[in-house]
């Protein structure tokens, strides 16, 4: 076990921390955190028009009459359906800022750039299939490379400067203008290269090649469990599991409950829909309590647990654990970096997403439909992503009850330690 624990600490920690720190990694992972107000929002009108009960449904048609679903149906088109048009420019703008740029520029550049890359409907409307959750990849990928063109242009002097007493919304705007017309030329030369050759746009070669197969290979078991894995063996390491993989997994799971919220919308059942691994999946039904299911540590610290220290570091994590803010117990108990927990924290998330993942494919669980807050409180969040189900809170239970009695054979080894070193 030490030869491991050196090895990780001396070869992995420090990869992982380069990583995470990566700019355009960095620059992602805080666009997408940016937007996750309209992503919640957009999610939580979706839930209140189709919520599953006809008392309710009822109520609204009598109160507001037969286009009650009109202001939810608004908000989703201006949330979820322009997603990738939201990231784009919250991707661009803190990448451009990360190097000192002007991020507004960049922002909007990148918006006209994807918007020309957008293929259009027959009446010459940009369509919305593409500027969703659909288009995301195409999205990303043009927020990071729009901005490294205008650095670069920025930075080899390709500018309009103004004379000094112009005022500097002024001198922003010229200084972006040369950089902005050529990267316009380039992605408007681009699409009709596209539209010549093959008739197509980039959002269907990048679909068809790149984001389609991804999503069927994440929606797989074993790719939820090695995400699971990775997640809690960086948190262990004292690396932020959640932000290092928040790149992969916003931009890989998010069409994916974007999907399952649309044709939820639609009428579909929740038990219909077509994706079972989400990033609500893993929010709801794996990190109960935050990474590493530790609100059942908490509870089985109370259970079993004599040590003073351990009782206290439980008590102090209880109330913030119950919003799945778990960092007090992280790394006051400590699980980062000990040895005895590092069992119990890895093996029950990979656990509870092989039960989350037979619920739902089973059909014993309806699958996630709603994007929550993360900091929902388990059993209230069970319910509301599951479409408003009680077995999606029976779900959580059973996991909850799981990760409790794994974690407890491990508390009281490392309790029996730090009684025996305290003698």
């Amino acid at each position: 076990m030490s030869k491991v624990m050196q090895f990780m600490e001396e070869k992995f920690m420090p990869f992982a921390g380069r990583i995470g720190s990566q700019r355009h990694l960095v620059a992602v992972r805080d666009g997408f955190v940016a937007i996750m107000p309209l992503i919640i929002v957009g999610s939580l009108a979706i839930l209140i028009n189709n919520f599953p009960s006809d008392a309710f449904q009822n109520f609204m048609l009598q109160l507001f009459g037969e286009q009650w679903k009109t202001v939810g149906g608004n908000v989703w088109n201006g949330s979820f359906a322009i997603l990738g048009l939201l990231v784009a420019a919250s991707i661009s703008y803190k990448l451009a800022s990360s190097y000192h740029l002007d991020g507004l520029s960049a922002a909007l550049i990148s918006i006209a750039s994807l918007i020309i890359l957008t293929p259009v409907t027959k009446d010459w409307g940009i369509s919305y299939a593409w500027t969703g959750a659909q288009g995301l990849f195409v999205a990303v990928i043009t927020a990071l490379v729009v901005t490294e063109l205008f650095r670069v242009l920025i930075n080899s002097k390709v500018t309009i400067n103004m004379p000094e007493g112009v005022p500097e919304g002024v001198v922003k705007s010229f200084k972006a203008l040369l950089p902005a017309t050529i990267i316009l030329i380039l992605m408007g030369l681009l699409q009709a290269l596209l539209t010549v050759l093959g008739n197509t746009s980039l959002h269907e070669v990048i679909f068809t090649s790149i984001q389609k197969p991804l999503q069927s290979l994440s929606n797989s078991l074993p790719t939820a469990i090695i995400i699971a894995f990775l997640n809690h063996l960086l948190w262990f390491f004292g690396l932020h599991g959640t932000n290092i993989l928040g790149p992969i997994i916003e931009s890989i799971y998010l069409p994916l409950i974007e999907k399952n919220q649309s044709l939820f919308s639609a009428g579909t059942s929740a038990y219909d829909v077509p994706y079972i691994i989400t990033k609500p999946f893993f929010d709801s039904y794996v990190f109960l309590g935050g990474s590493g299911a530790t609100l059942a540590l908490i509870l089985a610290i109370f259970i079993t647990v004599k040590s003073a220290h351990y009782r206290s570091v439980a008590k102090l994590s209880a109330p913030a654990g119950l919003f799945n803010i778990n960092e007090p117990v992280l790394f006051g108990l400590p699980i980062v970096l000990n040895p005895i927990m590092l069992v119990p924290f890895i093996l029950i998330p990979t656990v509870l997403t092989i039960t989350s993942y037979f619920a739902l494919s089973l059909g014993l669980v309806p699958k996630t439909v709603a994007i929550l807050p993360w900091t929902t409180p388990p059993f209230i969040s069970g319910y509301l992503v599951s479409g408003g189900s009680w077995t999606g809170v029976l779900l959580q239970l059973v996991n909850f009850t799981i990760a409790t009695l794994i974690y407890i054979p491990f508390i009281k080894t490392a309790d029996r330690n730090q009684l025996k070193n305290a003698a």
